[in-house]
């Protein structure tokens, strides 16, 4: 056996003996899973997406899609909280300065920083380019002010790839936006409160305050400012590959579900078609992971 199909016979496992039997006392309690995040930083999943050279396990994005799906098969909050720290670390891997990435990604990868995106506002929703949180340049710092919604890993996490504006005067707008790597445990940032939500609520949301937040200069992706944007855009394009991998593995469960208790009846016709649909997910979704495997674009 590879040692990517190792990976993923592991994550199967953990999920039949460890994930299954809590998850639903979990979700229904609204309650953190710590004992099973900690066991995802044993399992080296924190790194997955992180070259070996800083400590990660160095998937493919295609095995990392495998791995996806089978905690989701389990319980689709595990994947939720992976996917938004995966997509802080490819950030920094993908744009950071050499100094950031020797700095943050063995961080990263370890599960000693917990990442998360600070993105959306209350007043934005998903368009991204009408924020309004400013970094203002003092010093040897940036000044950051202003509120981020629904932030994965809010509270549990400290370490977050932010979208601040730098030019307020600049047209189009995205091209003012610079991205910065926060990280918890200076004056000025504020979990203001826990996000309930109808369901996947073993993922940690949360809205965070930063009030004259002051943020190293040296955490300026890249070192550049204005191409926040596009930085974090391409972040979201993996990201988005871990959203289908996880309706591959909710589906994979609900037919495993209805096979099972349809079992000792006649054949169905409807089963059949589950089982169709489940691989079809699974094929479109290992498609658009070796497209990004390649290094293009895989969600024109």
């Amino acid at each position: 056996m590879d040692s990517a199909s190792s990976i993923v016979a592991d994550v199967r496992a953990f999920v039949d003996a460890e994930v299954r039997p809590a998850a639903s006392g979990l979700e229904h309690a609204d309650a953190y899973p710590h004992a099973l995040v900690a066991r995802l930083r044993e399992l080296g999943l924190f790194g997955a997406l992180v070259p070996a050279a800083y400590g990660g396990l160095g998937l493919d994005v295609t095995t990392y899609a495998r791995v996806v799906e089978e905690l989701c098969r389990g319980f689709m909050s595990l994947a939720g909280v992976v996917n938004s720290h995966t997509m802080a670390a490819l950030i920094v891997l993908h744009h950071g300065t050499d100094e950031q990435k020797r700095r943050l990604l063995p961080r990263f990868a370890s599960g000693e920083a917990r990442g998360g995106l600070c993105l959306t506002e209350p007043h934005a929703g998903s368009d991204v380019q009408a924020i309004r949180t400013v970094a203002r340049r003092v010093g040897d710092d940036y000044h950051i002010t202003g509120t981020k919604m629904f932030v994965t890993n809010g509270r549990e996490g400290n370490t977050f790839a932010l979208l601040a504006v730098t030019e307020p005067t600049a047209r189009p707008r995205h091209h003012g936006m610079s991205c910065f790597i926060v990280e918890k445990g200076h004056p000025g940032l504020q979990v203001v409160k826990s996000i309930g939500k109808l369901g996947y609520k073993g993922v940690d949301t949360a809205e965070l305050l930063f009030e004259d937040f002051a943020c190293p200069a040296a955490n300026l992706v890249g070192g550049v400012e204005s191409r926040g944007f596009a930085q974090v855009m391409s972040g979201l394009e993996t990201g988005r590959i871990n959203i289908a991998a996880r309706a591959v593995g909710v589906a994979q469960a609900a037919y495993d579900d209805a096979r099972a208790a349809a079992r000792g009846t006649a054949p169905s016709p409807a089963l059949a078609d589950m089982a169709s649909g489940v691989a079809a997910a699974r094929l479109l979704t290992g498609w658009a992971a070796g497209i990004k495997d390649r290094s293009e674009r895989c969600d024109p």
